[in-house]
């Protein structure tokens, strides 16, 4: 029988999920499996998310894979933790190195863009820190995915053929690994076809045996170097042995009696909190829908070009994160916020396709955990031998010498990829995020305010019709977007652009807690092809 996995001409609803003994929710229904099966042998949230993350690689790997970079927060034992697993661009890139190869801004893919990967050495370092189960055990499920092959779903076939199609345009050799490995039919994965990569576990079983430590100073780290000299890139042995994820303090906004979390720059979650302290400081939305709207869009935009402007690797930063946050500052750019939309610029605070998963296990204990390549499959970089996809970070640097994200050996660029969790009297609500480059701190402000304004359960908020500010005053929004919101939208002054599909939108997931009966409440995202597993 003949169907086409991507026509729904009938509505199709979520109920929300419920466990007690553990829960794991991802955009693929296969790595919330593993991450229960690692639950279920005895691990803890951490555990599961590190096996959950591996798996993703292998059947996500249009948005994350062993090159990619990653973030979590970790609640464990009644204390946040943060984690910043985001890698420095090579000692030897430069600005006059990239503008000396004729470039006059950062290229999106090839070598050039490549920093170095954090994510293996994210997985180590949560594992000998809060892990239960012995590391090797926790990638086993991904190592299986990879060598007998997984049924492609069918939204991640839409973004493999996306980068199909992109990276075809590519006629340099540096490419033609990726096509082998990713495309070895000389087209995308179709929707429900088995697809294999004994490379990539062959380069798990390696990252496995050695807690990392292979991929950094082992043989892949050779092999990465050779195949970066080989082809003019700049990446190095050196730089892969000198790198380490970074322990940072999680940092907060108060929303509604509910304190929201996310982690400090480089990364972009501080948007989110500019974003809901200035609703926060305007308080409750009341019964207009049209002016919660307005609110929360040109709060986020106000919040969004100030991180554009300032946020990048924190000793490279003007203003810090205090700066940004206080209450004064927030309050002066709440104060802009009136009747019709504004054409957002930055404000001076200083006075003087990723994925997404949450974890959570029956101790309390609950895991917010991101990883990407960023843009697809990232670079289009595939290290032969290996299924070792690398990211292109770098891409978000700029080549202007004034500018705070400009490039220099050894910084870490402006980071779009945020994990979220929400707590309330010093207690674990749980974890949340919406992956989805320039939508992620868009995607943290609507479904915060979904559920802590709006009153809706973790599903109900994911499902929600979503908007993206993109620039000035235009704002992007689903097809399923109420024509009465646009329309009175578009009367206070915004520019409304309807877009024919949700894949840009972002794509999230939920986990909350009852501290009463200990019971866990899932949300996953309706606009992919993931799915919460309870216990």
């Amino acid at each position: 029988m003949h169907h086409d996995p991507l026509y729904y001409p009938g509505p199709s609803r979520r109920m929300v999920t419920y466990g007690s003994r553990g829960m794991v929710a991802t955009s693929q229904s296969l790595a919330s499996q593993a991450g229960m099966d690692i639950l279920k042998r005895g691990g803890n949230a951490v555990d599961a998310a590190i096996a959950t993350a591996a798996a993703l690689t292998v059947v996500e790997p249009t948005s994350n894979g062993l090159g990619s970079d990653a973030f979590a927060i970790v609640w464990i034992d009644g204390k946040l933790h943060g984690l910043n697993a985001s890698g420095p661009a090579p000692q030897g890139l430069s600005v006059d190195g990239v503008k000396g190869l004729g470039h006059e801004q950062m290229p999106k893919h090839g070598l050039l863009p490549v920093t170095v990967p954090g994510a293996p050495a994210a997985w180590s370092a949560l594992s000998q820190r809060f892990g239960r189960l012995p590391f090797d055990e926790l990638l086993l499920p991904a190592i299986d995915l990879a060598e007998r092959g997984f049924a492609v779903s069918p939204v991640v076939h839409q973004m493999w053929d996306e980068a199909f199609h992109e990276y075809r345009s590519y006629a340099e050799a540096v490419f033609a690994p990726w096509f082998e490995t990713f495309a070895p039919a000389g087209r995308a994965p179709q929707p429900g076809e088995l697809w294999r990569s004994p490379d990539h576990a062959r380069t798990l079983r390696a990252i496995a045996a050695s807690h990392s430590d292979a991929f950094y100073r082992g043989e892949l780290a050779e092999t990465i170097d050779a195949f970066f000299r080989e082809h003019g890139g700049f990446l190095r042995k050196e730089d892969l042995a000198a790198y380490a994820p970074e322990w940072v303090e999680p940092v907060a906004v108060r929303y509604r009696d509910h304190d929201i979390w996310e982690l400090p720059p480089n990364g972009c979650g501080l948007i989110a909190l500019q974003a809901l302290g200035m609703l926060e400081i305007l308080g409750p939305d009341g019964c207009d829908p049209v002016e919660t709207l307005h609110r929360r869009i040109e709060a986020t935009k106000l919040a969004y070009v100030d991180g554009l402007r300032h946020i990048t690797d924190p000793g490279a930063m003007g203003p810090s994160v205090d700066d940004m946050l206080t209450p004064a500052y927030l309050a002066e750019r709440a104060g802009l916020i009136g009747e019709q939309a504004l054409d957002p610029v930055h404000g001076n605070p200083i006075r003087g396709g990723t994925v997404y998963l949450a974890t959570a296990d029956g101790d309390g204990n609950m895991v917010s955990f991101i990883q990407s390549n960023f843009k697809n499959f990232g670079s289009g970089i595939v290290v032969p031998g290996t299924g070792i996809s690398l990211q292109n970070r770098g891409w978000s640097f700029s080549l202007d010498p004034a500018h705070a994200n400009v490039l220099a050996p050894g910084k870490r660029p402006y980071h779009t990829i945020i994990p979220g969790f929400i707590t309330r009297q010093g207690k674990a609500l749980g974890p949340f995020g919406v992956m989805g480059g320039f939508m992620q701190p868009q995607g943290h402000v609507q479904v915060v305010s979904a559920m802590l304004d709006d009153g809706l359960n973790p599903q109900a908020a994911l499902d929600l019709p979503r908007w993206q500010w993109v620039a000035g005053k235009t704002v992007e929004v689903e097809p399923d977007f109420p024509d009465h919101l646009a329309q009175a939208l578009m009367r206070r002054g915004h520019t409304l652009v309807k877009r024919a599909d949700s894949l840009s939108f972002g794509r999230g997931q939920i986990i909350v807690r009852d501290h009463d009966s200990g019971v866990l409440c899932a949300g996953t995202e309706p606009r992919t092809d993931g799915t919460a597993a309870a216990w």
